[in-house]
């Protein structure tokens, strides 16, 4: 089973909490014990596991990543949105998290973040979950 969940961002870079939306397409699917696996089909946008208990953390995180990778500089990709496609490749475009008791298996202070570089826009996170 795959499902795709629809998140629409409302802001130009950001993290979104999904893990509440991942657990429930885990719950439908049924499976007790297996894999999550979660997969964006963007090249401007990315997933993460971080801490979902302070949201300054999530604010950091995007402030840090703009002075490390700032949106004007001497790239040479023509759309002007270099800065997004490099963050978005840092973070990467997936991530597997074990299902146990039909529950994610994070950690206490856990969540599951899609990364948003060059919104807002309406975005996808493909995931499916598979039994082992």
């Amino acid at each position: 089973m795959m499902e795709k969940l629809q998140i629409r961002t409302t802001s130009h870079e950001c993290l979104v909490e999904i893990s509440a939306q991942v657990q429930e397409v885990v719950s439908k699917s049924r499976v007790a014990d297996g894999i999550c696996y979660l997969f964006v089909p963007h090249t401007t946008a990315g997933l993460a596991i971080n801490e979902n208990a302070d949201p300054t953390v999530r604010s950091d995180i995007v402030k840090t990543l703009a002075r490390l990778v700032p949106w004007k500089w001497d790239y040479d990709h023509s759309e002007g949105n270099a800065a997004a496609h490099i963050k978005a490749s840092l973070f990467g475009q997936s991530h597997s998290v074990f299902v146990a008791g039909g529950q994610l298996q994070l950690g206490t202070w856990q969540g599951i973040y899609f990364a948003e570089f060059d919104g807002p826009r309406s975005r996808q996170v493909w995931i499916k979950v598979v039994s082992v």
